[in-house]
This record gives structure tokens, C-alpha cells and sequence, in this order.
């Protein structure tokens, strides 16, 4: 019996967690069984069992991966040097509105915190992934004040939280409302992150 090859194991797993993915975003996910995702795998039982034993199993991967996908988004734009900390802020809600649409990854995220109240797996998962999420906006913060956007003495664990927070919030408001406008959202923010009381100043080119 020929060897299958990792390649092939990650197409295949890969290809399941697209079908789910198709009907979470389209059903919720619990109004959408297991075999329903079969199905629209288009595999046998036993082949989507063996990559993901349960519904939670599945609902995990899928986090992951949209955990992964933002990150390594945000932190693209979180690494350039070029960027002043209101300048990165205005990149990262541009990729959550990018992400809001119903293909988008952000209605999919809200049902996964609102699994993540109920399943202890996924609570700890969602954890973790927000928790990276605010160490790199800790790690943002304590740039800016290195380069004197942020007044001395700032402290970075102090202000990540609050930064995450606005990203996230646009998420949030943008879905629950449809009436949050991306130019007018980021023309606020850089209003508060600009404004004197807050000492954040734009870098000169």
C-alpha cells in the first residue's frame, strides 16, 4: 500500500477544515452537525474523524487558524519601522474591516468567543490567542516610548491592553451596528492617539 505523503494529510485536513468553515459562516455552529460537514467535505466518516475527532476539535482548528492569520497580519505591519504606533493602529483596524465581511474571519471569531464561555478547551485557546495578541501591542507601546511617541515612564503591559482593545472594539461595533465607518473611525483614533493628552505624536517621514 503506497505511503501517503504529509503533503497530501495536509491538503486533506486542510480541505475539511475549509467545508466547516463554509458551514459555520453559513449556519452558526450549532446549528450545523458533523455530518453536515462531512458532507460538504465531500469525504467519508472515517476521514474526517481521523483528523478531527469531535465538533470542538474542529472549532479549535479553525480558531487557530484565524488566530494565526491575524497575527501574522498584524505583525507585519507591527515590525515596520516606518510606522509611528497611531500609523500601525489605523493598519490593524484596516485588516479587521478587510476581515468583517461574511467570507471575512470576524463573524466566525465572534461565534468562537461566544463558544469559548462554554468549552473549556476553547476558553483556554481563546486565551492564549488573545493574550499574544496583547503582548505584541505591549511590545508596539514600548517602542513608541522609546522613540518618544509614548511620554517617559509609560508603561507598555499598562497601555497594550487598551490598544488591543480599540482594534478589537472596531470588530465588535462594525458587526453588532453595520453604521462604523473605517475613514471616520480611523480619523478618531488618531484624534485621541495625536492629542496632546495622550503625548502620541506621528513620527516625521
Amino acid at each position: 500500500m503506497p505511503r501517503v505523503s504529509a503533503e497530501h494529510l495536509a491538503a486533506r485536513r486542510q480541505q475539511i477544515i475549509d467545508a466547516a468553515w463554509r458551514r459555520f459562516a453559513r449556519d452558526g455552529f450549532h446549528a450545523t452537525s458533523m455530518q453536515e460537514v462531512i458532507a460538504e467535505a465531500g469525504l467519508s466518516v472515517g476521514a474526517v474523524y481521523r483528523y478531527f475527532p469531535s465538533k470542538t476539535d474542529l472549532i479549535a482548528a479553525i480558531a487557530q487558524q484565524m488566530a494565526d492569520g491575524i497575527a501574522a497580519q498584524l505583525t507585519t505591519i507591527a515590525d515596520d519601522p516606518d510606522r509611528s504606533l497611531a500609523d500601525v493602529m489605523e493598519a490593524a483596524v484596516g485588516i479587521v474591516d478587510a476581515n468583517a465581511g461574511p467570507d471575512g474571519i470576524l463573524p466566525l471569531a465572534v461565534q468562537v468567543w461566544a463558544e469559548a464561555q462554554r468549552d473549556r478547551v476553547l476558553a483556554a485557546m481563546v486565551s492564549q490567542v488573545y493574550g499574544d495578541l496583547v503582548t505584541v501591542y505591549e511590545k508596539l507601546a514600548a517602542r513608541a516610548m522609546a522613540r518618544g511617541e509614548l511620554p517617559a515612564g509609560t508603561d507598555p503591559a499598562a497601555v497594550g491592553p487598551p490598544l488591543a482593545a480599540l482594534v478589537v472594539g472596531y470588530g465588535v461595533l462594525r458587526l453588532m451596528t453595520g453604521k462604523v465607518d473605517l475613514t471616520s473611525y480611523r480619523a478618531g483614533l488618531r484624534a485621541i492617539l495625536d492629542s496632546p493628552a495622550t503625548g502620541v505624536r506621528t513620527l516625521e517621514p
